[in-house]
This record gives structure tokens, C-alpha cells and sequence, in this order.
């Protein structure tokens, strides 16, 4: 293939601050890989808007493209697994990281980090999932190989106006799941429940600062996707073997508990990390997403995007006003 030019969202350091531009770019300065895709659709992640904003815990060298997410089609492929014209999805390892990501036009990854597009799925609905669907729908795998089912009781989703909270609001009502959702943002009720959520709980109401190890048994399974003092309220009001998944950290890193509830009532708490997860399990959950989990509510929880109108969007996500996805699109390509 000839080279081509293209344009990226690129982030550069200019003495202390980050700035970020539109740049056009080459097709030769991508690192080297096995496939080289056409970018059609991307999504904003906290991730990104971190990365975005010169945080070297994400991003170590700069000038840099984010993007963990990307969706496209085939342009080159030295993979026997993949042909030109393919249409494939990359979502985790170090895409948007350290290796140019999906805010630009092209990418150039390793085989090994390539999926097949489902045949149900279209390149802009794998982008609504993105990563946050994604670790969405690995949350609730990895609590159902843990006993978890829809006749277990109802299931709390913290930060459930975000991203990954969205997502598992609408996969679990999808399954068959009554599903409780907590957000700090008052106003966001309709669009919940528009989601599938029968019951919504303040941020306070999942606060409980008395350092109580238990508390009333009150859900059978959480997707937590704050962390902190949340989390901690999680656990200790989780029922009698239940299961937590804990896949976020907006809220704070540090967990203030005791061994009481995993020791009393047996509860499992579950680490999911989307960005290495196995290819095997990989497939088999867009698997999912894209048959018995694909929801029907996509566009009320994506928002559209060009590059250019991405800024705004990362400066939203990182102060937390952030409702549902923001899907980039790039120029030229069909709503497919």
C-alpha cells in the first residue's frame, strides 16, 4: 500500500503545558504492526481525556495521539487472520497510550490486538460500547461465572450516568436484571430510567461514613465503577454471596473496609481489567454484546463527534459532567 496522509488529534508539550491540535500525519510514522487500519470511529474515554491532558501515568512520550478505542476497516495486513477490507474493532492493550490511537485516521497495531466486527454490530455501534461497554460487559461475565443471575436480587450500578455505568445499566436490564442506579448528577433520572433502571439512589445514599464493616443486605450484585468511600458502602451492604465488580477509580483509589464482609457473608469482589483481557474471553464477550446483550437504546447514551469538537468534551469528562459516550467519527466515512 502507498503511503497515505491523514489527520490525527495530536497532543504536544509546549514547556509545562500540553497542547492539543489537529495535525495531518503520515502513514510512515505509524509504529510497526502486522495491520494497518482505516479509523472510522473512535469514543471518549476518561482515559483519554487524561492521556490528552499530558498525564504521564497514561502517556509516557509526547507528541502523541489518544484514542483506546478504535473501529475501521483493513487497509493492509501482513496476519493471515485479517485481509484488506475487513472490518475489525481494537479496543485496550496500549492503544492510545503509548502507541498512536484512535483519534487518528489510521493505526498500525499487532494482529494479536484485532477483532473481527461482529456481523450484528456496525463500526459506529462497536464505538458506543467502546472500552466502557466493553469492561461494562466484562463486569457482568465475570459476576455471572460467580453465581450471579437475574433471580439473585437486584443489582447496584455506581457512577451510572458515566460511561461504564451507562452501559451496565442498559446490558443488565437487557439480561433481566432490577437494576438500581447511583449517580451524583440529580437531573439524570429520565435519562436513567430511560436506560432500564427501576430505582436511582443519590450519590449520599451510597455514602455511609460510619465505618460500619455491614450494613442491611440490600444488593446481590455491584458494578462500581467509583471506587473510595462508594465502593467501600458497596461492599458492606452487599447480600449473602454476593458479587462486586470494581472497574473504576473517579471517586479515589484508596478502599477503607475490613474483612468482615467477604469472611461473614462470603462476598466476592472482583478486579477487572479490560485493557489485557484474554482474546479468548475478548471474543466471546463482543459475542455477547453484539447477540443476547445488544441493547436497544444506543443512540440516548452516544453523543456524535468530529475531531473538532473534541476538546470540550475531554475538558467535560475530566471535571466529571460527562452523561453516556461521545463517539468521534471521522471524516469521510459512512454511518456504518
Amino acid at each position: 500500500m502507498s503511503t497515505q496522509s491523514y489527520q490525527a488529534l495530536v497532543v504536544r508539550q509546549s514547556e509545562k503545558t500540553f497542547v492539543k491540535s489537529i495535525e495531518d500525519l503520515s502513514t510512515d510514522d505509524l509504529p510497526e504492526g502486522e495491520v494497518l487500519i482505516r479509523v472510522h470511529y473512535s469514543s471518549l474515554n476518561y482515559k483519554d481525556a487524561m492521556s490528552a491532558s499530558g498525564n504521564r501515568a497514561i502517556t509516557r512520550h509526547f507528541p502523541h495521539t489518544p484514542g483506546i478505542d478504535a473501529s475501521g476497516v483493513v487497509a493492509e495486513s501482513s496476519s493471515s487472520d485479517f485481509q484488506a477490507g475487513d472490518s475489525v474493532l481494537v479496543t485496550g492493550y496500549d492503544l492510545g497510550m503509548n502507541t498512536p490511537g484512535g483519534f487518528g485516521e489510521y493505526i498500525r497495531v499487532p494482529a494479536s490486538w484485532v477483532v473481527p466486527l461482529p456481523e450484528t454490530l456496525s463500526l459506529n455501534e462497536s464505538m458506543v460500547y467502546g472500552t466502557a461497554g466493553f469492561t461494562a460487559a466484562l463486569s457482568i461475565y465475570r459476576m455471572e461465572a460467580n453465581g450471579l443471575d437475574a433471580e439473585s436480587g437486584s443489582v447496584l450500578v455506581t457512577g451510572a450516568t458515566g460511561g461504564v455505568g451507562s452501559m451496565a445499566v442498559a446490558i443488565l436490564e437487557n439480561a433481566g436484571y432490577n437494576v438500581v442506579a447511583a449517580t451524583g448528577k440529580p437531573d439524570a433520572s429520565e435519562y436513567l430510567r430511560s436506560l432500564g433502571a427501576t430505582e436511582i439512589l443519590a450519590r449520599e445514599d451510597v455514602h455511609d461514613d460510619s465505618a460500619r464493616p455491614l450494613t442491611k443486605e440490600t444488593w446481590s450484585g455491584v458494578v462500581d465503577s467509583v471506587g473510595g468511600n462508594t465502593l467501600a458502602t458497596a461492599i458492606a451492604g452487599t447480600r449473602y454471596r454476593g458479587t462486586i465488580a470494581t472497574c473504576g477509580l473517579v471517586g479515589s483509589h484508596e478502599l477503607a473496609t475490613t474483612v468482615y464482609p467477604f469472611i461473614l457473608r462470603g462476598i466476592s469482589l472482583l478486579g477487572i481489567d479490560s485493557a489485557n483481557c484474554p482474546m479468548s474471553d475478548r471474543k466471546a464477550i463482543w459475542g455477547k454484546i453484539s447477540k443476547e446483550w445488544k441493547v436497544g437504546c444506543l443512540d440516548e447514551i452516544a453523543r456524535p463527534f468530529g475531531l473538532e469538537n473534541l476538546e470540550p468534551e475531554i475538558d467535560r469528562i475530566l471535571n466529571g459532567q460527562q452523561t453516556g459516550r461521545v463517539v468521534l467519527a471521522h471524516s469521510g466515512v459512512s454511518n456504518g
